[in-house]
């Protein structure tokens, strides 16, 4: 192997190793799935018409599906629970992305309920 060609397949294993560590493949794999699953902006803000104050994480989930993002905030080492966020993301041709956020607060360890949601775009 000379010198050149041997340079040039360290650039690109340090391009794919960038790529990876930016995780730029999983969102793109991400996006064809979120595309594949066909749920459309439209549809959801139809479905999150029945969400209610004090359903479960599971009636949620049955409701709009897994959601696309997790956060817990506000959790601290003497148990108290915080709350909990899933947000739910789709692009679509008007908007570049339209989120849901659901947050969950917890009176009981481990019984998370919504607490309340909004609408976003970015």
């Amino acid at each position: 192997m000379t010198p050149a060609s041997m340079r040039l397949l360290l650039l690109a294993m340090l391009v794919a190793v960038l790529l990876a560590g930016s995780g730029w493949f999983s969102h793109a794999g991400a996006q064809a799935k979120r595309a594949v699953a066909g749920a459309s902006v439209a549809a959801t803000e139809r479905a999150a018409v029945d969400l209610r104050q004090g359903m479960s994480l599971e009636e949620v989930q049955q409701l709009l599906g897994k959601p696309w993002r997790t956060a817990l905030s506000g959790s601290g080492p003497t148990g108290a629970q915080g709350t909990l966020r899933w947000t739910y993301t789709w692009s679509a041709a008007a908007v570049s992305e339209r989120n849901l956020n659901i947050d969950f607060a917890a009176k009981v360890p481990q019984q998370w309920i919504v607490s309340g949601w909004n609408w976003s775009t970015y």
